[in-house]
């Protein structure tokens, strides 16, 4: 190549760049809805263009100013949005020195004093030789808050040969002020397929041998950026030297290859460690950055998961057949839950390798954690394996063991009443077994408070003894009560030593001995099974009502899992009512 050749090489971004409409690749709403304007002669006086970076926005904004001021080729021509490209005004704009097309940056020149002196002062005189005066402002989100101020008025009253033309990356950054004033255009990512195609019609024009995957590849590192891939065609054509593969792409960008990236996904998935950190560290040798590799597992885990919901997202043409394949299979074997656990511990282990001072270090530590967790069971298999555990059986009762009284609840001991103080009780005179004990004033007068079993139960949930509560609650079948004496049949899951620890605890509280004893039959329902009872009743009252009955048949899988009466909902309302306070006294308020 000549001195003269090299001088003259322009980089593809730029020697591609549109400069037509048609030319405009994936914004065919855009382009119909300015056509259609300048076709009905209605051009808004400010435009505004926002997308991400390398979709078009500043070209879109010259093509613009170029239709506005084109002339034709014989010089007779109105605006349009098919500009020449042949005259004067079509030459010099897309040169860039076109005295009326005046582009700044927003990003060097933020100040109120730059609107004034770019702007401001200079709106007011016509267009030395185009048809419109065009001011096009790159970045626009950058000025600052006065400058957007200072520019309001302008914007709102132009003059008739003035336009405004504005791009930014950030339109939640511009004042709504602004924003109101303007035809706004959203300029979308590109699609991959129309990617590939623009990306094919320019290397044919080079005459570049590049392969489809490598294509695909730069399509997929590109991300809807016109820009960003021709700017990566460019240098893989330098870097391939020939014929251009998806091999020396992947080296270029310091990518892993995919197909072993599913490798090491599936290794991850399968609990295999010590074949994925092997994995990884082929990978590494062979140039993949760790961070890189990290990013392609969460792009896998969002893809599998997005087929596993839409069987249809697996016709990506950035991937091959064969990862289309696998993604399928392994959409189907993995359940979701384990791959949104997946891509939240991959989030936190990219942000760890990001900060982490060896990176291959961490990203080791991370697959290591991953395929630890992946094989662990499900909420499912763990509720199975706790429902196949049998219960640990109770100590046996009795046998003569030193200290151990009766047997309690079984058939040879109809009445077996469990001791408690530390006194024995007091007998009747004559020695009668089964007379009953007199209580003592006090003792009388100390049971008063405990009329009913509901007020012992009350006792038990003041004195916080939640276990003790819970056991109450749902192992006491009560046969018979009065102050002082609670006779009850243990339901099934009622602990052996519930009489002894009742007695006890109920003794420490008030002061009062209390008698504890179990019998086999005769008990009434548990207070757990009566407050369930009631839900029940109340569960199938819902159910039976219309709306509920609408409800569930439009969802199937809905179920009643709560029910709140009006009571309850006005006693959480007064729960949290703010309490009143009192008129503060006001110093400063003079006496009437």
């Amino acid at each position: 190549m000549s001195e003269q050749d090299s001088t003259a090489y322009q980089v593809l971004a730029r020697k591609y760049r549109p400069e037509t409409f048609a030319d405009l690749v994936g914004q065919d709403a855009m382009v119909r809805t300015l056509k259609n304007s300048f076709k009905a002669d209605r051009i808004a006086q400010a435009f505004i263009m926002t997308g991400i970076r390398g979709t078009g926005k500043t070209t879109t904004a010259r093509i613009i100013a170029k239709g506005m001021n084109c002339i034709g080729p014989d010089g007779t021509g109105g605006p349009t949005t098919s500009p020449c490209g042949q005259c004067e005004h079509c030459t010099a704009i897309m040169e860039g020195r076109h005295v009326d097309v005046m582009e700044m940056d927003a990003a060097s020149h933020t100040g109120v004093q730059n609107i004034r002196d770019a702007i401001i002062e200079t709106v007011s005189y016509r267009a030395a030789s185009a048809r419109y005066k065009i001011f096009i402002i790159d970045e626009v989100h950058m000025l600052s808050t006065s400058a957007f101020n200072a520019l309001l008025k302008t914007l709102e009253e132009p003059p008739e040969h003035v336009k405004f033309i504005f791009a930014t990356t950030e339109i939640r950054k511009v004042p709504v002020t602004v924003l109101s004033r303007c035809q706004r255009f959203d300029l979308r990512r590109i699609e991959p397929e129309e990617m590939i195609a623009m990306l094919r019609r320019i290397s044919d024009s080079e005459g570049a041998q590049i392969t489809d995957d490598a294509l695909a590849l730069i399509t997929r590192a590109a991300e809807g950026s016109a820009r960003d891939a021709t700017s990566l065609l460019d240098q893989a054509i330098s870097h391939g030297a020939g014929e251009t593969g998806a091999d020396q792409v992947r080296a270029m960008l310091g990518l892993a290859d995919r197909g072993r990236v599913l490798d090491l996904f599936n290794m991850i998935m399968k609990g295999d460690a010590a074949g994925a950190l092997s994995e990884l560290g082929a990978q590494y040798a062979e140039g993949a950055d760790p961070m890189a590799v990290l990013r392609d597992l969460a792009e896998i885990t969002h893809w599998i998961s997005v087929v596993k919901i839409t069987p249809e997202a697996a016709e990506d043409p950035t991937v091959g057949p064969d990862e289309r394949a696998r993604g399928r299979d392994m959409a189907e074997a993995l359940p979701m839950r384990v791959l949104t656990r997946m891509w939240q511990m991959l989030l936190k282990a990219l942000d760890e390798v990001a900060q982490a001072p060896n990176s291959m270090m961490s990203a080791e530590m991370a697959v290591i954690r991953l395929t630890h967790v992946a094989d662990l069971p499900g909420p499912e298999e763990l509720l199975r394996k706790l429902q196949d555990t049998p219960p640990p059986t109770p100590p046996a009762q009795g046998g003569g063991a030193p200290g151990n009284g009766p047997a309690q609840g079984t058939p040879s001991a109809p009445h077996a009443q469990a001791s408690h103080g530390s006194t024995p009780a007091p007998t009747g005179q004559g020695g009668g077994g089964g007379a009953q004990t007199a209580l003592a004033p006090n003792t009388e007068e100390a049971l008063a408070h405990y009329a009913r079993f509901d007020q012992v139960v009350d006792l038990i949930r003041a004195q916080r003894d939640m276990k003790l509560l819970v056991e109450v609650e749902t192992g006491v079948r009560l046969a018979a009560y009065r102050p002082g004496r609670i006779e009850f049949e243990p339901a099934e899951n009622a602990p052996a030593d519930l009489a002894q620890r009742l007695g006890a605890s109920l003794q420490r509280w008030t002061g009062t001995r209390w008698a504890v004893t179990l019998v086999n039959e005769g008990g009434a329902p548990t207070i757990a099974e009566t407050r369930e009872a009631a839900q029940d009743s109340l569960r199938a009252e819902a159910a039976a009502h219309p709306m509920v009955q609408a409800v569930l048949h439009t969802f199937p899988g809905a179920k009643i899992t709560e029910i709140r009466s009006h009571q309850d909902l006005a006693a959480e309302a007064q729960a949290e009512a703010l309490p009143e306070v009192e008129d503060e006294w006001d110093p400063f308020e003079e006496d009437d």
